[in-house]
């Protein structure tokens, strides 16, 4: 299998590396990103000698040309290029459209021409009722890779979307955010009220494996994952610390959702995941009863969100996850200079 992801040298395209490099033994894994740096850093821990399937492509997703050469010959797209900073997509709206909907366009016509076999683009819970430009841009992004099964015609390219949480510990998250701040002894929090979904790399990572596996195509995954209190977070974090209200700031919520009201009428939940089915003509499949044990509709009026989830980190579980965070973190970490508290996915 010749495998392609895009955004491949940032924190989920690092941890999909090691894992499908150990363990599924492409003949070819493609990271196509933009930053040359990131990618001689990468290649330094992958080195060509004992990875020789491993290739670098320098590339854009706003490039078509571009992403048809390097889609040639692949069998499967991961697609997690996007930018992700909520305040970055506010203060510069038209480059967040260009990279996370235009850029998500070209990843489909490229796919389909190239005949592709599956396309599995990662989403955000911020795409599911949206209220800042990021979100929309994702769930513009959504619809797009929906819809893209019905048009992909004879060349039989198949696309799903992946939709989750707050990754522990990736660039912009909480938690090195509050490390950062802890030996100032005062910790920003938006609002004591405030939850979060919660996901690692390693299970991200797995939950996209499982996807690419069970896929039909026209679904939006989601994986049934833990929510956490940012309270609770800042007292783990620093358990000696003044905790200053700040306020949301502008496109943030108290909560979080991914799975919506209206989503649910065509919800399937199963073991360990959510499937919202496209309601588009093209969606007649059954095999479902069979590839996903236990798969039943969702009840009427469901709604997955962080504040009613049933599953919550405890004190002991949050300790673990900051304790891995700290562990991975680069000892000339700078203090954060501005509040960016779940404000990444």
């Amino acid at each position: 299998m010749k495998i392609l992801i895009t955004g491949g040298t940032g924190s989920f395209g690092r941890e999909f590396t090691r894992r499908v490099l150990g363990s599924l033994k492409p003949s070819r894994l493609v990271i196509y990103s933009r930053d040359e740096l990131k990618q001689f850093q990468m290649r330094q821990e992958f080195p060509l000698s004992k990875y020789p399937n491993l290739r670098f492509f320098i590339g854009d997703v706003r490039d078509r040309e571009r992403l048809y050469r390097a889609l040639d010959g692949v069998d499967v797209v991961v697609h997690a290029a996007a930018l992700k900073q909520v305040p970055a997509a506010e203060y510069n709206p038209l480059e967040a459209i260009k990279t996370n909907i235009l850029g998500a366009a070209n990843i489909i016509d490229a796919a389909i021409d190239r005949n592709v076999k599956k396309v599995v683009a990662l989403s955000t819970d911020k795409a599911a009722n949206p209220v800042n430009l990021y979100g929309a841009t994702k769930l513009c992004s959504d619809k797009l890779f929906v819809a893209a099964n019905s048009y992909s015609g004879t060349h039989r390219t198949r696309f799903s979307v992946v939709r989750y949480g707050n990754v522990v510990g990736s660039r912009g998250s909480v938690i090195p955010y509050f490390l950062a701040q802890r030996p100032t002894g005062v910790l920003h929090v938006t609002d004591p009220r405030m939850t979060r979904f919660l996901i690692t790399l390693d299970q991200g990572v797995e939950f996209v494996l499982k996807c690419l596996d069970v896929m039909l195509g026209g679904e939006i995954f989601v994986p049934k994952i833990p929510s956490v209190k940012i309270l609770d977070l800042a007292k783990v974090i620093g358990p000696g610390c003044r905790h200053e209200i700040i306020g949301i700031r502008p496109g943030e919520k108290l909560h979080e959702m991914m799975v919506s009201q209206d989503d649910a009428r065509m919800t399937l939940e199963t073991l360990g995941m959510f499937v919202i089915q496209p309601s588009h003509d093209y969606w007649t499949h059954k095999e479902y009863a069979q590839s996903l044990p236990d798969c039943r509709p969702c009840k009427d009026g469901f709604c997955y969100a962080s504040d009613t989830n049933e599953q919550w980190l405890d004190e002991r579980e949050i300790k673990f996850l900051v304790a891995q965070v700290e562990k991975h973190l680069p000892p000339d970490m700078p203090q954060a200079d501005e509040p960016r508290v779940f404000s990444s996915s």
